[in-house]
């Protein structure tokens, strides 16, 4: 690669950590840039999201911080080979900005790669993007999806349904990013 292809990654405060910093780590590691969007370019709060003994659900603690690259206001589509839609909380309240819905849709459009992991999802339902998509992601998501008209499989840590790759959670990374990296070397 003479000039590096580049990855958005979508996130926000409370984005999850490790898929945070995995994500991008791999992706720079593989000789692509990857390049963090946020709702606007500053410190970001991560969280970590895991499991303890005696909880029914995930608990959450402050995690890492990363700086985010580029706000969702300045992504210009067509400088990217894929998205990564991180999971966290940051999705709960993302799904709910114009832009990031119109910069996934774009993607979409564009029939370039949408990778999603856990909560991310959430994103790409409020999209309407995973209708008629057979797809996964935390399991406490799968109403989301198949109200959105989508076929969520909870038996694989990880799903490829064409351009789409998506992970359950970040215990998924192994099959989630053999999934992705496939993707990324059939371009």
């Amino acid at each position: 690669m003479s000039k590096k292809e580049k990855i958005l990654i979508i996130t926000g405060d409370a984005g999850e950590g490790y898929e945070c910093l995995y994500g991008k780590h791999r992706f720079e590691e593989a000789g692509y840039e990857s390049v963090i969007a946020a709702p606007s370019v500053k410190r970001l709060n991560l969280v970590i999201h895991d499991f303890e003994p005696g909880w029914d659900t995930y608990v959450e603690k402050p995690g890492y911080m990363v700086e985010s690259d580029i706000a969702f206001v300045d992504v210009k589509v067509e400088d990217y080979l894929a998205v990564l839609i991180l999971g966290g909380r940051a999705p709960e309240f993302l799904r709910h900005n114009d832009k990031v819905i119109e910069i996934v849709k774009a993607f979409d459009k564009a029939h370039k790669f949408i990778f999603s992991i856990c909560h991310g999802i959430q994103i790409l339902t409020a999209a309407g993007l995973v209708k008629d998509k057979t797809v996964t992601c935390y399991e406490n998501v799968r109403f989301e999806v198949e109200a959105c008209g989508g076929n969520f499989v909870g038996k694989n840590e990880a799903v490829r349904d064409g351009r789409y790759v998506s992970g359950q959670t970040w215990q998924s990374h192994p099959d989630f990013y053999r999934m992705v990296f496939e993707c990324l070397n059939e371009k």
